[in-house]
């Protein structure tokens, strides 16, 4: 009899799952910030690399480079961060205009112009904006939708750096990044514009980080206020410090209002000094479940575009989260005024309304006029508080048609400018005009064309002083008796549409807490999920709020195509006993996806909030 112990059932092995080899990297319009080299994965072999998706339209798109800086600068000798710029509107499809962008938004890694979304396709990517991550063996360990996940991905870098130091495969040493050459001009990628009391002009020097003031000839610089570099410091002119400014307004005390976009924050400079203070947010961005009202400088904000005095107190441009928020002087309070945060374009009350990047704000009389540019719509607000649309029909129709407002086309407007007879100027960008849209006739008619991403216009003397922003420069131009009509160009978003079966389709949003966190449920569900269409008849059950990231849809008979509209968020914390106070992670994402009705489509619709792929 043998009295000893039996020996351990021996733990299973662990599964073998499939390992996916990236795709490589391909598109029509070349590679940037190389030094002229062509890229393939090859060349990557040995690198931790992340491949960002974005398209310089989208404001989620901006928030993820900014997030990815520090995880670049961490890691600089083991990942290499690779851009894949597909576009959304056609304009964003223009070499020069993605040259253009990288420079704009301080892009400093390599990015791949992809303007016929070859890659996009290849990934199965489904939104903006899209983190894939690649081992130094080229296969495909993560994939994120939204913005958020930086904390995720460095911690997966440092996963893989121990895993590939150990086999050999991770190769330390400078990246294939190569920065262009510096040019010299004194405006860089302005954004707004403000004409001073004598004529001057202050300008937000939106790539500089700083304000420049200039004569009356819109050239000659007087002098600047901030020291040009990247920062948020209140001081002198040589010492406040802004990252990519943008709207300027008066204050009633003589102030000037700045919107400090990246900074996430409203910033005011008094002319009389030259020192610029905080008025509103803290520097963090705004994320769901924040705060939506308070003391100014304790709430966050997100990505404050444009601002501009209406009634008593600021509006501002909220582009980080699609809604109007106001800050109060008087009790030196922030809150939100219109929008729910969801992107789309709806009108109605000021609580019910939908936003999309509005990202231009002009007051006049008892209407705040709205340039909306995801929905390349001009909207306005009336005393109390509700939303109307003058032009613009949503997020996936544009183009340069002029005509009745409700057959006229935009392309993504960024800036809007009353006129003296009522009417209003829009600063077209991406069809490099300027527009006029007359309220008492209704119709829309092009003022100049020719001009170079136009952000923002300001009336001085009859004349309209337009801010050229890929031209680096302010531009006069006479308003003239008569618009002039161009040739009709209309467009929809050029994605394919995905084939879905008739009756009923399941929607699920994929989502897995990040390694080291678990989702965050001390407060109720942790999972948030809307969903909408375009046209809302397309679904005849399942549009709405609930928690449940998995839906039974059902599609109306007789429609065959349309747009679902997705929005999802999850709050994850980290998964560590020993930490009383744990860090907590929202990760949050919207989705368009054109559909096609046909009795061959699928009958499930995965979306990738974020979660780990197969790999070995």
């Amino acid at each position: 009899m043998n009295d000893a112990a039996p020996a351990p059932t021996p733990a299973p092995a662990p599964r073998k799952r499939a390992r996916v080899r990236a795709p490589e990297l391909i598109g029509k319009g070349g590679w940037l910030n190389t030094g002229g080299k062509d890229l393939t994965l090859a060349d990557l072999r040995g690198k931790c690399v992340v491949v960002d998706f974005w398209t310089f339209c989208c404001v989620n798109c901006l928030h993820v480079l900014d997030e990815l800086r520090e995880l670049e600068e961490k890691h600089r000798d083991t990942v290499v961060i690779i851009g894949v710029h597909s576009p959304k509107f056609v304009h964003e499809a223009e070499h020069q205009a993605v040259v253009d962008a990288v420079e704009r938004y301080e892009v400093h890694h390599p990015v791949l112009d992809d303007p016929e979304l070859a890659t996009w396709k290849q990934y199965a990517v489904r939104a903006w904006p899209t983190l894939v991550v690649v081992d130094p063996e080229g296969y495909v360990v993560a994939q994120h939708a939204g913005e958020g996940h930086a904390h995720a991905i460095g911690k997966l870098v440092e996963e893989l750096e121990t895993e590939h130091a150990a086999k050999g495969t991770l190769r330390r040493g400078d990246g294939p990044y190569v920065a262009p050459e510096p040019v010299a001009t004194h405006l860089r990628f302005p954004g707004k514009a403000l004409v001073l009391p004598d004529g001057g002009f202050l300008v937000s020097d939106t790539t500089r980080h700083r304000l420049v003031e200039l004569d009356a000839d819109g050239e000659t610089v007087r002098g600047h206020f901030g020291a040009g570099e990247r920062g948020f410091a209140d001081g002198g002119p040589d010492e406040a410090r802004f990252s990519e400014p943008q709207g300027l307004a008066f204050l009633p005390d003589g102030r000037i209002a700045v919107a400090d976009t990246v900074n996430h924050a409203i910033r005011a400079l008094d002319p009389a000094t030259g020192v610029t203070t905080t008025l509103a947010g803290t520097g963090r961005q705004w994320w769901q479940g924040s705060a939506t009202s308070g003391p100014a400088t304790e709430v966050d904000l997100s990505s404050p575009w444009d601002i501009a005095w209406f009634g008593d107190r600021l509006w501002i441009a909220m582009a980080g989260v699609h809604q109007l928020w106001t800050y109060d002087p008087g009790q030196d309070m922030v809150g939100v005024a219109a929008g729910t945060t969801n992107e789309g374009l709806v009108d109605g009350p000021g609580g019910e309304a939908w936003f999309a990047q509005p990202s231009g704000l002009a007051a006049a009389g008892d209407r705040l006029w709205v340039a909306d540019s995801e929905t390349s719509a001009l909207r306005w607000v009336d005393p109390e508080g509700a939303v109307h649309t003058a032009v613009g029909t949503g997020l996936f129709d544009f183009g340069h048609r002029d005509g009745p407002a409700g057959q006229a086309l935009l392309q993504h407007p960024l800036g809007v400018t009353a006129l003296p007879d009522g009417s209003v100027a829009v600063s077209d960008t991406y069809n490099h005009a300027l527009r006029r849209f007359d309220p008492e006739s209704g119709e829309v008619t092009t003022l100049a064309t020719d001009l170079r991403e136009p952000s923002d216009a300001v009336l001085v003397d009859g004349d309209l002083v337009v801010v050229e922003s890929a031209r680096h420069r302010l531009t006069r131009l006479r308003l003239p008796e008569e618009a002039v009509r161009v040739a009709d160009r209309a467009h929809r978003t050029r994605r394919a549409a995905t084939e879905v079966a008739p009756g009923t389709l399941r929607l699920d949003v994929v989502f897995q807490a990040p390694a080291g966190q678990k989702l965050d449920t001390r407060y109720g569900p942790s999972t948030r999920l809307l969903v909408s269409s375009t046209p809302p008849e397309l679904l005849a059950e399942g549009a709405g709020p609930g928690t449940d990231l998995s839906r039974g849809l059902v599609l109306a008979d007789g429609h065959t195509e349309g747009v679902l509209h997705v929005s999802a968020m999850a709050a994850s914390c980290d998964d560590d006993p020993a930490n009383e106070y744990p860090a907590c992670h929202v990760h949050q994402q919207d989705w368009g996806v054109p559909v096609t009705v046909t009795a061959a489509g699928a009958s499930r619709l995965p979306l990738v909030l974020a979660g780990m792929d197969e790999q070995g």
